[in-house]
């Protein structure tokens, strides 16, 4: 499973994830929330979702470094 940031979209915090047969879109802010999905399966989701969870802060200040706030 790989995360990303992509610079030309939405000012809004989100992270792409990307797996073998799928990927999926996560809002960061206010809250952790699917934003879309393409062939992720739920568990693939939940996963990501708890990786995300726990890193939170740390893929937070990456786009705030990057992006600016």
């Amino acid at each position: 499973m790989s995360f990303l940031l992509f610079s030309r979209e939405e000012r809004r915090i989100h992270v792409h994830v990307y797996c073998k047969r799928g990927e999926a879109k996560f809002w960061l802010k206010p809250r952790i929330e699917l934003a879309r999905n393409f062939g992720m399966s739920a568990m693939q989701l939940r996963s990501a979702k708890a990786i995300i969870e726990e890193r939170k802060d740390e893929i937070c200040n990456a786009w705030e470094e990057h992006f600016g706030s």
